[in-house]
Formats: structure tokens, C-alpha cells, sequence
């Protein structure tokens, strides 16, 4: 092997066995946002798990888990530690918004290409990061549908609120531009997840407002605070959230004012699709709980990282240069879409789908394409 080169050959040439490659994770795995990243870990952790199996690549596979509490401070660090072990090829995540844009440099620097399966931000593309992919719809489409289909709703007055997150910011943005765009009055108003708990005052205010609608763009925990304060205030409006809201931390969280609460997503109900049932019945045997938000999704990058180093090693061992090219060049037929890459990163336009969920009984039921719910 070239000096500079980064491959990891195992002990194949000693035992004849397959060699062994390494993929990293860049998720939140503890802290307030391990729901959402727990989600994508248990599913990277369910194809590697398939491919060491079946040998189906031909090579065995270990998986470097990164844990960045979804803390843009903290990602720096987790990113670092993937790129100095020259045994990764690869990464599945960062998860969050603001910890790809922490982080991006870092791996475009190293060489090290990754695939985030959930950061929607709509400027990320934008950012000529040399190692950026992306499998899902950014907020720029996930938010003027859904004000599109607010507008349908015959909503004429609309509250937009939104964390101050980059995920948050961005969604909440397209949402506003895009309503007031339908002819829909609009409000928007930011108030900081990291330091409010107390979410009684901006309900009185979104209730005060008269509004017909408020739209949320933020993370799950202070959405359900914000559910039950409007709760409390007594708000009969339509209630919807981005991708950020849609998990069982919101669920519980929120109780029975979640119930009635819209969210749209870029994402798959992996139990309910058709082609996500063996991917599904494999993540409830493996860890006795059900695939969610964005689990297809990492499952299907996972995949398609795999299929790159695949590729990338029909030449000989596989390098950091070599796995880029081969998933730039990509075109996987997943369980959620087909993945193929434009030239900046993002999946193409063809296949970006946004589907509507809304909590029922305590449940987060798919409704289908938010376009056809218009």
C-alpha cells in the first residue's frame, strides 16, 4: 500500500478470509437528541450486520460509532476522531443540520465522504463541500409544500415559529416565504431550544394572534412543550412540524396534546411500505423496537456506501479518493428511492418525495405524498 493511502486490508492475506473495511457514524447517541440518532444507528447497524452475513460485498464490514449529541460545539470532535483512523472509508451522518455544517471541512479535508441521511438544511449544497451526500429532500422542498398544502387547507393566516437552529431557521424561512407567497398572512417568530422551557407565554401569543395555523421548525422535546402549551391556552388551529418533530420523543413527550399534529418529512414509514418489510422485520428482531424517522433512510446510505467501497475495490484495496468517486458515480436502488447524486451533493430532484404524518391516539400515522393531500 502507498503511503497516503487509506484502505484497511484486515488479516485476508494471512488467512485467506475476506478483508475487512471500516465505515464511521456521526450521530447524537446520548444526550436530549438519541432518539433521532439512535434511529439511524440501529438501522447502519442492521446493514452491516446483512452484509457481514451474507458476504454479499464480498468484504467483511466494522462499524465506528461518533457520537456529536447533535451539538454543532461538539461534532468538530467527532468528525476529527473518524478522519484520523485511516481504517474509515466512509460515514453514515452527521445526523443534524448543524453538525454537517461543523463538520464538512473537516471530512472534505480528509478526503472522507459521507452521507448524511436526515440533515435538511437547504444551504448545504450550497457550500461546495467537496465530501457532502445527501439522500433526502432539503427544507427548500420539504417546507413550500408543505405551506402549499396549508394554503389548500384554506389556512389564511398563518403563525411560523421556529428554534433558531440552522435545521429549524431554514425550514421555518422556506415555510413563511412560501405561504406568504400563497397569499397567506404570516408571522414568524424565533424563540431559542437551548435555553426556553417554559413555552406558556408564546402559546398566549400564537393564541392572541388569532392565527388559523402555526407552523413549528424545530427538534421533537420542545416541540411536545410547545404542543402542551397550546394546549393549555386553548389553541384550535391547525398544528403542523417539520422532520425534526416526528418521533416517539415527541409522542411521549407531548402526551395527548400531540395528538392532531401534522408533521411532513422527506422520510418513509418503514413499517408500513411494502419494500421496507424485510428492513423492518430485521430492525425489530435486532433491537425489539420498531424502525423510525430517518431509519430507511440510513439504511439505505449505509447500502450505498457499501455498494461505493464495493466498487471502489474492484481495482485492488479500496482508498478514501477511490470510495468518493465510486459514490458520486453511484445509481442504488434502495428501499426508500433510487440514490444517485447531482453534482453537489444532493440526491437527484427525480426521486426527492415528501410524505405527511399526523399523530392519532397517541401514533405517528403516514397520510401519503403531501401533495396529493392537497
Amino acid at each position: 500500500m502507498k503511503k497516503g493511502q487509506n484502505s484497511l486490508n484486515g488479516d485476508s492475506s494471512a488467512s485467506g478470509s475476506e478483508p475487512t473495511y471500516a465505515i464511521g457514524l456521526e450521530a447524537p447517541l446520548s444526550g436530549q437528541y438519541a432518539g433521532l440518532g439512535v434511529n439511524v444507528q440501529y438501522a447502519v447497524q442492521v446493514a452491516v450486520d446483512q452484509a457481514n452475513a451474507s458476504n454479499s460485498f464480498g468484504f467483511k464490514v466494522k462499524l465506528i460509532n461518533g457520537d456529536d449529541l447533535g451539538d454543532p460545539a461538539k461534532a468538530p470532535a467527532a468528525a476529527t476522531s473518524l478522519t484520523q483512523d485511516p481504517a474509515v472509508l466512509g460515514v453514515i451522518g452527521p445526523t443534524f443540520s448543524s453538525s454537517v455544517l461543523a463538520t464538512a471541512k473537516i471530512y472534505g479535508s480528509a478526503g472522507l465522504a459521507f452521507i448524511t441521511p436526515s440533515a435538511t438544511n437547504s444551504s448545504l449544497q450550497d457550500q461546495s463541500f467537496a465530501a457532502f451526500h445527501r439522500i433526502v429532500p432539503d427544507d427548500n422542498v420539504e417546507g413550500s409544500q408543505a405551506a402549499d398544502w396549508l394554503q389548500h387547507r384554506g389556512v389564511k393566516k398563518l403563525f411560523v415559529l421556529q428554534d433558531l437552529s440552522a435545521y429549524g431557521k431554514g425550514v421555518a424561512d422556506t415555510v413563511a416565504a412560501e405561504a406568504h407567497k400563497d397569499g397567506v398572512s404570516v408571522t414568524e417568530q424565533g424563540l431559542d431550544a437551548q435555553t426556553t422551557t417554559n413555552y406558556n407565554p408564546m402559546a398566549q401569543t400564537i393564541v392572541s394572534s388569532g392565527d388559523d395555523a402555526v407552523f413549528y421548525g424545530g427538534y421533537d422535546a420542545q416541540a411536545a412543550l410547545l404542543a402542551k402549551a397550546l394546549q393549555s391556552a386553548g389553541f384550535k388551529g391547525i398544528a403542523v412540524g417539520g422532520n425534526g418533530i416526528k418521533s416517539n420523543v415527541f409522542t411521549t413527550g407531548a402526551g395527548t396534546a400531540g395528538n392532531g399534529w401534522y408533521m411532513t418529512c422527506g422520510c418513509q414509514d418503514a413499517t408500513v411500505a411494502p419494500q421496507s418489510k424485510a428492513f423492518a422485520a430485521a430492525y425489530q428482531k435486532t433491537f425489539n423496537t420498531p424502525a423510525s424517522t430517518y431509519s430507511p433512510e440510513s439504511y439505505d446510505a449505509a447500502n450505498a456506501l457499501l455498494t461505493a467501497i464495493k466498487d471502489a475495490a474492484a481495482t485492488g484495496a479500496p482508498t478514501r479518493a477511490g470510495v468518493e468517486a465510486a459514490l458520486n458515480a453511484i445509481d442504488f436502488k434502495g428501499i426508500t428511492s433510487e440514490i444517485k447524486f447531482q453534482s453537489d451533493g444532493d440526491v437527484a430532484a427525480s426521486v426527492q418525495t415528501v410524505n405527511l404524518y399526523q399523530q392519532r391516539d397517541g401514533a405517528i400515522t403516514e397520510l401519503g405524498n403531501v401533495r396529493s393531500e392537497n
